[in-house]
């Protein structure tokens, strides 16, 4: 039997053990009832290899898991990461079709004042303007969702509107200064 055996089966060597000193002490003339067995204490030596076979088995123990969570904090950060390139570059994106917006709109607005004599720049953006708007009423009428939208419309709402988007416009700018 192995010292772990003997720690598990600690009341089957107390039986054991019992049984044996009746049949000694019964020669003697006394009768044994009880066996108390408190505590199994092995050598100093035992007890120091036991102790750092258990110390070796929770800092393996530990170590497993001190590996996972640098594996989570590794993979959390990498998905950090990941997703912040593609905010970036979903920026980036924004950004240059909204620039390439601009100069195919400068270039319009710049060809039709040279081909369409007696036109200024500001005719021909509230004219782009308003084609941008029933654009919009055209896409929100067709769309396939059945959603109610109700919109002021008639020729003073698209000036109207036109108005508020310039001033929206300059005072971005003026902001900007």
């Amino acid at each position: 039997m192995n010292l772990d055996d003997l720690f598990e089966q600690k009341n089957d060597v107390a039986k054991a053990v019992l049984e044996e000193l009746e049949k000694v002490m019964a020669d003697y003339g006394y009768s044994i009832e009880h066996i108390l067995m408190v505590d199994i204490i092995p050598d100093a030596a035992v007890r120091k290899a036991m102790n750092d076979i258990n110390a070796a088995q929770r800092l393996q123990l530990a170590s497993v898991y001190k590996g996972e969570a640098e594996k989570i904090l590794m993979v959390k950060k990498a998905e950090a990461e990941a997703e912040a390139e593609a905010k970036y570059l979903s920026g980036v994106g924004i950004a240059k079709q909204r620039q390439a917006i601009t100069d195919g709109l400068r270039e319009n607005i710049l060809n039709f004042s040279h081909s369409v004599s007696g036109t200024s720049a500001k005719e021909v953006m509230d004219l782009i303007m308003v084609t941008q708007y029933f654009d919009t009423i055209k896409e929100l009428g067709d769309g396939s969702k059945n959603t109610t939208v109700f919109i002021p419309h008639g020729p003073g709402h698209v000036k109207d509107i036109s108005n508020q988007i310039r001033d929206g416009m300059m005072q971005a700018s003026s902001s900007n200064v």
